[in-house]
Formats: structure tokens, C-alpha cells, sequence
């Protein structure tokens, strides 16, 4: 038993986010629902690496019809949870706003997943990650002196400010109700998300002691916290930034400390980032990784995704596992002692659950069998 068993989640949404949000509650022992849209594809089977899709259960509803959106309602009226992630408006225009879902479920926490929020001058306008977190001034933290930021994949807005904040948002909410016994509305803006994620630098920042991108400590800026190339193409990542480690990564290339600048001596960094440069290409990537895999240097081994699955620094932990079907994907976490998250099931088919669901919320075999035949609802 995960520690959110017995809780139960209708998902509408479809993109990164909202998915990746549901995904974490999945991993905790929520039952957790995806409504499909009708018609589904052709074939019904689930997208190629949906891992996201793990662990939940799907219903293929026509929202759109009277009939489908009065199904939906009478989900919403049994579940503890509603993540939807439409613009502002979208759930309104189909009936499904939070004002008349929590008329029917005074209890349910609506949690409503958007890129730039549900009030604010942009919250109509389309959007990606690299746009969030462009606004929120977090895409300007990355990348090195002298070049333009570099977009970190959509990890910080998407599933970090989005999906993993609008996880958190709903669990403390469910621990309010607790006390409370009422449900709430949870606005999970992306902007905000990513926005807050930058807490530790907004300091630094105002006190200028902060410099552009590329010139910190943290941000390339320093040789001591920097990927360098290796003799065969690999790389190698170095983070020693307090003294101690600094002093094992000085041993480790090699050098003798008391010919070197300080440390912190700023101005000296980029020499030093070049006599680093061309150590590091003196050997390979598996020869540095040895030399400093016993020393507290801060030094690893850049692997690419597909090598991380399978490194023993991972394996060792069963920091990736593998579904029914085979499918090697990242474990649940984080790891509680007790009520471990578990990975139940691989992605639903789309509507392969529409009718043990529709039973489940109490619709009779001649109500589903009306639902199915009207387009309202579809199993595969």
C-alpha cells in the first residue's frame, strides 16, 4: 500500500505536466483515472514511451457531448482529485469548472495546471517551457559568459515548476482537508513555478553579488565547476566547490596546490579552466572516473541517458526498473521506509478501463451500453 491509497484522481489533462503530476500520485497508491477523448486512436494503444502514463487506469469520454460531460461530473462527485490542464476558460465552456464541480463534491481538490496562470495578461496566450521559464527569469541562469542561455530541455517549467509543484500543491491540500473537511482550487502556473525555483539565487541577485550568466561560482563561470572533455570524446563533471574537495580534485589531476592561484581568486579562473581543459584530455572518461571514484573530489562521469539506466552507480540502487513489458524507466520516489511507492501497471490503453470505471461511479449495463453506443464514451 502506497501512502495515497485509497485516493482517487480523475486526470484531463494531455501534456507534460498534468500526466507527469498524476504519474507521481500514481507512484503513491492513488487510483488515478486519465479521460481519453473520443474518438480514440486507431488501434487504441497507448504512445510509445508513455511512461507517464503508468500506473493509472483510462475512460475515452466525449466532453464535448451533454452526456459525456454529465459522466465526467459524476466522476468529479467521486473522486478526492481533479488535475486538468486546459487554458482558463476550457473546463467552463464543458461544464466542468471548479464552481460546479465543487457544488457537486465540496470536498474535491481541483488542481488546474497552466503555463502562465489563470488570471495575468498572458494567461490566454499559448506557451512552452523555454517561454516560462524565460519569464519567470530562470532561462537567463543558464548557459556560459559571452553566449545566449541555453534552453534546459523542458525539465524546470514542465515537470519541476509544473507537474512536480502542482504534486506538492495537491498533497498539502489534502492534508488541509483533513482538518478542514473542504476541497480548494490549486492555480499551478508553470511562470510561478519556475520562478520560485530560482529562491536560492534571488538573493545573490539583488545584493549583486551575483555576477552575468557564465561568471559565478555555480554557472560554468569557475574551474571548478565545469564539464570537460575527455581524450575519447566522453566528459566529465566537476563540482568541488568547498576547500576539502577542492584539494582531492587537485590531487587527483595531479597538481601541486601551492604552485596555484586561490581558489576563489575569480580572475584567475579562466586560466585555470584552461590548464584543467587540457588535463582532462590526457585521459579517457573511464580512466578519470576510476582515479576519482575514491576520492571526495565531486568528480562523476557524464552519462548519457541511456548509459545511466544501466551504470552501476544506479543499478546498484534500482534507480531505474523495469515495467510488465519490459519498458526501463526511472523508479517511484522519493523512498519511504514504510509505504514505498510502487510502479503498479504500464500505461492504460486508451478507454481500456471505460467500463469497469462507468461501474465503479454506479452507471448500470444498459446506461454504459447507451453511453458507448451514442459516441458519449468508448471502450476499447
Amino acid at each position: 500500500m502506497g501512502v495515497l491509497d485509497g485516493v482517487k484522481v480523475v486526470d484531463f489533462s494531455r501534456l507534460a505536466p498534468g500526466p507527469y503530476c498524476t504519474m507521481l500520485l500514481a507512484d503513491m497508491g492513488a487510483d488515478v483515472v486519465r479521460v481519453d477523448r473520443v474518438p480514440l486512436p486507431r488501434g487504441g494503444a497507448p504512445l510509445v514511451g508513455d511512461i507517464v502514463g503508468r500506473g493509472k487506469r483510462s475512460i475515452a469520454l466525449n466532453l464535448k457531448q451533454a452526456e459525456g460531460a454529465e459522466v465526467a461530473l459524476r466522476l468529479a462527485g467521486w473522486a478526492d482529485v481533479l488535475v486538468e490542464g486546459f487554458r482558463p476558460g476550457v473546463m467552463e465552456r464543458l461544464g466542468l469548472g471548479p464552481d460546479v464541480v465543487l457544488t457537486r463534491n465540496s470536498r474535491i481538490i481541483y488542481a488546474r495546471i497552466t503555463g502562465w496562470g489563470q488570471t495575468g495578461p498572458l494567461a490566454q496566450r499559448a506557451g512552452h517551457d523555454i517561454n516560462y521559464i524565460a519569464v519567470a527569469g530562470a532561462l537567463g541562469l543558464f548557459g556560459r559568459a559571452g553566449e545566449p542561455p541555453v534552453p534546459p530541455v523542458n525539465v524546470v517549467a514542465d515537470f519541476a515548476g509544473g507537474g512536480m509543484f502542482a504534486a506538492l500543491g495537491i498533497l498539502g491540500a489534502l492534508l488541509e482537508r483533513e482538518r478542514s473537511g473542504k476541497g480548494q482550487v490549486i492555480d499551478a502556473a508553470m511562470v510561478d513555478g519556475a520562478a520560485n525555483l530560482t529562491a536560492f539565487f534571488a538573493q545573490a541577485i539583488q545584493s549583486g553579488t551575483w555576477g552575468p550568466r557564465g561568471t559565478n561560482a555555480l554557472d560554468t563561470g569557475a574551474h571548478f565547476y565545469e564539464v570537460y572533455e575527455t581524450s575519447d570524446g566522453g566528459h566529465i563533471a566537476v563540482g568541488a566547490v568547498e576547500p576539502e574537495f577542492y584539494a582531492q580534485l587537485i590531487e587527483g589531476l595531479g597538481l601541486a596546490r601551492e604552485d596555484l592561484p586561490s581558489q576563489m581568486d575569480s580572475s584567475s579562473w579562466p586560466e585555470m579552466k584552461g590548464r584543467l581543459a587540457t588535463i582532462f584530455q590526457t585521459k579517457t572518461r573511464e580512466e578519470w572516473t576510476r582515479i576519482f571514484e575514491c576520492r571526495d573530489a565531486c568528480v562523476c562521469p557524464v552519462l548519457e541517458p541511456r548509459e545511466a539506466a544501466r551504470h552501476r552507480y544506479n543499478t546498484e540502487r534500482d534507480t531505474y526498473i523495469s515495467d510488465a513489458n519490459g519498458v526501463l524507466q526511472p523508479a517511484p520516489g522519493p523512498r519511504l521506509s514504510r509505504t514505498p511507492g510502487s510502479l503498479k501497471h504500464p500505461a492504460p490503453h486508451p478507454g481500456e478501463h471505460t467500463r469497469e470505471v462507468l461501474e465503479q461511479v454506479a452507471f448500470t449495463a444498459d446506461e454504459i451500453d447507451s453511453l458507448v453506443a451514442g459516441r458519449a464514451a468508448e471502450a476499447e
